[in-house]
């Protein structure tokens, strides 16, 4: 198959999907983990995040390649190979999505927390925001979701790494000469090593979503994108959150590293703590516009994920069930977002004082069942229905095994070593 040439009005009309996923990318993994690595153990960590972001690059990749060459989500894929892999994403979604939006939420609760007063409580704060989510979340509002994050997006990676450039001109503080000295496998660095990863970029789940993210794109526009198209979007999103990650790791690093201060665990401290290493690079001024763009960020991520789970359960109910006619059942998708919220409220309540506590519990499940959606993607890439041509090129075959490889291995010797079995 002759190469695809990229044309202006095709890059232009696929735009938007891989710029949905950044947003909901950038959230919890960069604000709250990255800045934790910087902050705890200044730049000896950084060579993780890129790794990460390298090894976990095909995945992501996947559900983008997979949409634009056969027109289906990643929920199709997986029934391909067999009607028990759709019951293993379903059982592994559920296992999982009420702790990831609890994350979420709560991260974009402690903000509001900062720029809002009032004298509520971020548990309060994050159960308004959920209630907010709900009432917008009218299925098919992708058009409105694709609009409002690509400003977002923009206003927050160029008030980050105009931080980091500030800080690095001002010379007030430097990056340390030499990396200190990090026992991986120690009680204290090993679970957060295993945090880290779990959501850097993001959760694998988000293939899934970036699928139908793509298919949404192609109604909303009336352009099927080819597969170069839908694969630049994607690229795009995706160096953007691996720059990202290293600057928040960087202003972490620079700021806080060093100085004596501890990573607040309190949800309310730690958005302060946030603020002030914009503030402490660019000024008060900057307090309240990076605190407005932090918080619509994280507000993004919180509205993303409400939206993501139940588009997708909706669709993996359609697959296991499909409705007569192939009418289209609404009622799933709110169904499920009735469980998914109450779920989470139900987790904020127990982590209601541990903001760090509960990311670490999403994060860490995250990077335990990455591996399985892993293989199922790559199963689903390579099998029968996907085009001549369509299929990955051997490089990326090749780091998808390095990738499985690296999350198998580290998962097991966290259980190991988490459940003292040897």
């Amino acid at each position: 198959m002759a190469r695809e040439r990229l044309t202006l009005p095709g890059v232009l009309a696929s735009l938007g999907p891989g710029l949905v996923w950044a947003a909901a990318a950038v959230g919890v993994s960069h604000l709250v983990q990255s800045t934790r690595a910087g902050a705890s153990y200044g730049f000896a960590l950084v060579w993780v995040v890129v790794l990460a972001n390298l090894l976990k690059y095909p995945f992501f990749e996947y559900g983008p390649r997979y949409a634009a060459a056969t027109g289906e989500s990643l929920v199709e894929g997986y029934r391909h190979q067999g009607v028990w892999a759709v019951w293993v994403y379903l059982v592994l979604t559920v296992g999982t999505m009420f702790a990831v939006l609890a994350a979420v939420t709560f991260v974009t609760g402690s903000l509001a927390t900062q720029l809002f007063g009032g004298g509520l409580s971020t548990f309060a704060y994050s159960g308004i925001l959920l209630a907010v989510c709900a009432v917008i979340l009218v299925p098919g509002q992708y058009p409105l979701l694709d609009k409002l994050v690509k400003v977002i997006m923009v206003v927050l990676a160029v008030s980050t790494v105009g931080a980091v450039v500030a800080l690095v001109l001002a010379g007030e503080r430097r990056p340390p000469v030499e990396s200190p000295d990090v026992e991986l496998l120690s009680a204290a660095t090993f679970p957060f090593l295993i945090a880290l990863v779990g959501w850097m970029p993001s959760a694998v789940d988000i293939s899934v979503w970036h699928s139908l993210w793509t298919l949404e794109r192609a109604k909303e526009t009336g352009h099927k994108p080819r597969l170069a198209e839908a694969l630049f979007d994607f690229n795009l999103g995706y160096v953007v959150t691996a720059l990202l990650a290293v600057c928040f790791l960087s202003l972490g690093a620079l700021v806080v590293f060093g100085s004596g201060r501890e990573v607040a665990d309190a949800p309310t401290a730690f958005a302060a703590q946030l603020l002030d290493l914009y503030t402490a690079a660019l000024g008060p001024w900057a307090r309240p516009l990076i605190g407005v763009a932090a918080f619509t960020t994280m507000f993004s991520t919180t509205l993303t994920v409400a939206d993501a789970f139940p588009r997708a359960l909706e669709r993996t109910f359609d697959v296991l069930a499909p409705a007569p006619g192939g009418r289209r059942r609404a009622w799933l998708y709110w169904a499920s977002m009735g469980v998914l919220v109450g779920g989470a409220l139900l987790l904020m309540s127990v982590f209601r004082r541990s903001l760090t506590g509960m990311v670490d519990l999403a994060t860490t499940l995250s990077f335990l069942t990455g591996p399985i959606l892993g293989v199922l993607n790559y199963r689903a890439v390579t099998g029968p229905q996907m085009p001549p041509g369509t299929t990955p090129p051997p490089w990326l075959r090749v780091l998808t095994w390095a990738g499985l490889l690296f999350g198998v291995v580290f998962g097991a010797v966290f259980l190991v070593w988490r459940f003292e079995l040897l």
